[in-house]
Parts: structure tokens; C-alpha cells; sequence
């Protein structure tokens, strides 16, 4: 999306008839706050933690589960987007109830039904194996020991009982990094969900790679994306059957631009699609994310610019809304509302049962940021 000084921040539209109602959260790459805001744009809740908080979800218990901000202090990770040091599981009222810290996690991870918790971790490849990953570009910087991902299952005291390596079941000749990116990474996992058989669904940045991953073999069920998608975030399953795809369209052919994807992992058709109009309308290089409502609608978190909408089925646009809460970002020197993801809760989900949602509890930054709202 393109700025302007003069950009409005804040709810941008909203039709009430048209959207699915209900309350988004989100949170500022860098920021030390989670927010719950309503469709008017209110803020109705936050949560706040001094170590960061770069993404969140919530639990069904009301739970705020999520990540921190970046590890600073181990080099082989220091400076790769989606790094954070900690998993942190806060309470409403923000105190800390349990936490899992390893300073390589990043990016992504899934409260199972049993307690555990799958968390996506880097790990170093040994020198030889490193020396067979095809694609990238070569500098003087390169590491001997590129970065794989795993998918490790972790129990409440942080004991890890289940590990999946992308080095033992990524393809040499296929999974190949992109050649504009270094390589320091093979895959750059940036999310994991997990289908209602249990499986996993994964996404490979630097390999434009979506897959289903069967849990109990390793293997990948259905994999899914070079020359169809670029630089993509977010896959979900749906209810259909189907994968939702934040396509980034980041290092692909042509102009930037974006798009949301709804592929049949049956044929590998794209079922159902949203690009901006003109296609550099809606565009994130990065994190972004998309989840399929349960009235049909789309809200999508075009990350970079900060910006979250709902699209409906026909594609178009019911609820509009632009991440008013920056930070300073030492990668650009400057101010960022960047936004990894965004989830959008109903008032029946089981999380905000019993819970004051009443935005008067934050008059005042609803007066700096909710302008003529309520």
C-alpha cells in the first residue's frame, strides 16, 4: 500500500451489515503491547511485556500466548527476521503463567489439545550437508553452517518429546533458495498450524514452499508453490478442505504486489483469489497474514504497512483499519507499524467469556487513537 505524511491511521471504514463482528488482535513488530481492538476501532484490551511482544494469539481460556521479541545474543540467529527468545503465556491481567525460552526460536507456534506446545526452532546443518543446498547467493559472510528448521513438541516444564527435521525430508533438487537471498538459511519456516488430523501445516519463505506434513512419518502429504507463489506467509486450512495462502509476491515476477490465495490441495487450482485494484494497491514484502471468517469473509493483515481489512467473498472491502501504534525500528532508523498477524475473535469465542471488554477502561488512548469513535 502506498503512503502518504497525510495517511489516516485508525478505523478507516467499517460496514456493519457486511462484516463479521466481533473483536481483532494484534500486535507491533518490536512493540511491547498485544491489542484487542472492537470494530469501531476501540481498544478494549492490551496486554503488555517488557520483553516484547512480536505475535500473539489467544487461548480459549482467554490466555494471551506469544513470542518476544528477537534474541540479541546468540550470533547465528542474531539479526533473521521472525527471531524471538521466549514463548510467553500471560494471563488477562498480563502476568506471566508459564514460559519456554530458546534462543532459536522464531516465527510461529501451536498450542496443542494435550498442553504441549510445537514451536518452530533453527538449527545449524552440519558444513557437508550445508555445502548441498542448491540457490542463493554467495558472499564472504557465509556461514559454514547454514540454518535448518525443526518442528519440536514441547511440555509444560519445556521437555521436548517429538522433533521434525527439514533437512531430513526437504528435497536437495527441489526445495532450492531463492537467488536473491544469502544463505544463511534453507527454508526460513515462517508458520506452522496444524490440520484437524493432527499434521502440520508449514511454510518455506526462501523455497516459495507450502506443505501438509504427515506427523507420525515425517513426510510431506501435499507440497505446493515454486512458480505459483512468492515469498508467501500464513497457510491455514479450511473447513473446505482447501489451503489460504498470504502470497507476498516479494522477489516474484513482475511488480510488487500481493494476494490472497485459496488453493484445492486436490488439483493444485487456485479456487478463489483477492489482489488490490491496481494490483501495487495491496502489497507487503513480508510477514502478512489471511484467516477465513466463519460468515465467508477474509480478514487479511497486509503486515509491512501495518494495515488489516476484511474482504467478503465477492472481494470487497467491509472493514478497514491501519495499525496506529509505532515503534522505532533500528533496521530502517525510523518508525514502523509493522504487524505480523492479525486474528479476529467472536463475541461467543470461548476466550472472551466473562471478560470487561468495555473500551471506556482505555478512554484515553481511545481519545489519541479512536478519534469520533463511540
Amino acid at each position: 500500500m502506498g503512503w502518504s505524511i497525510h495517511q489516516p491511521v485508525g478505523l478507516i471504514h467499517y460496514s456493519p451489515s457486511l462484516s463479521y463482528r466481533g473483536y481483532t488482535l494484534f500486535s507491533t513488530n518490536r512493540g511491547k503491547h498485544a491489542t484487542l481492538i472492537d470494530m469501531e476501532g476501540r481498544i478494549c484490551h492490551r496486554w503488555t511485556s517488557d520483553e516484547g511482544i512480536g505475535y500473539a494469539y489467544l487461548l480459549p481460556n482467554g490466555n494471551l500466548l506469544c513470542r518476544t521479541g528477537p534474541e540479541t545474543e546468540t550470533d547465528i540467529v542474531n539479526g533473521l527476521g521472525g527471531s524471538s527468545s521466549a514463548l510467553l503465556e500471560l494471563d488477562w491481567e498480563g502476568n506471566v503463567v508459564w514460559s519456554y525460552r530458546n534462543p532459536l526460536l522464531h516465527h510461529d507456534f501451536e498450542r496443542l489439545p494435550n498442553g504441549n506446545t510445537l514451536v518452530l526452532l533453527w538449527d545449524a546443518m552440519s558444513k557437508e550437508f550445508s555445502s548441498r543446498v542448491k540457490g542463493g547467493y554467495e558472499s564472504e559472510d557465509d556461514p559454514d553452517e547454514m540454518l535448518g528448521d525443526n518442528i519440536e513438541e514441547i511440555t509444560p516444564d519445556g521437555t521436548s518429546v517429538y522433533k521434525w527435521r527439514s533437512e531430513d525430508h526437504f528435497d536437495l533438487d527441489e526445495d532450492v533458495v531463492c537467488p536473491l537471498e544469502n544463505r544463511r538459511e534453507w527454508g526460513h519456516g515462517n508458520s506452522l498450524n496444524v490440520t484437524p488430523d493432527g499434521d502440520f501445516v508449514v511454510s518455506y519463505r526462501r523455497t516459495n514452499t507450502v506443505g501438509i506434513v504427515d506427523k507420525a512419518t515425517g513426510a510431506f502429504k501435499w507440497k505446493w508453490g515454486p512458480n505459483e507463489i512468492a515469498h508467501q506467509h500464513n497457510p491455514t486450512h479450511l473447513d473446505n478442505g482447501n489451503i489460504l495462502i498470504f502470497d507476498n509476491g516479494a522477489h516474484g515476477r513482475g511488480n510488487g504486489a500481493s494476494r490472497i490465495v485459496e488453493v484445492n490441495i486436490e488439483s493444485n487450482e487456485i479456487v478463489w483469489q483477492f489482489a488490490g485494484s491496481p494490483p501495487p494497491s495491496f502489497y507487503s514484502f513480508n510477514i502478512s497474514s489471511a484467516q477465513r471468517l466463519p460468515n465467508g469473509n477474509t480478514l487479511i493483515c497486509e503486515g509491512a504497512p501495518g494495515r488489516m481489512f476484511e474482504v467478503s467473498s465477492n472481494k470487497n472491502i467491509v472493514w478497514e483499519y491501519i495499525n496506529p501504534f509505532f515503534v522505532l525500528d533500528p533496521r530502517s532508523n525510523g518508525n514502523a507499524n509493522a504487524t505480523f498477524r492479525a486474528h479476529r475473535y467472536g463475541p461467543e469465542h470461548p476466550a472472551l467469556q466473562g471478560k470487561n471488554l468495555d473500551p471506556k477502561n482505555y478512554e484515553t488512548l481511545n481519545h489519541l487513537y479512536a478519534p469520533g469513535v463511540g
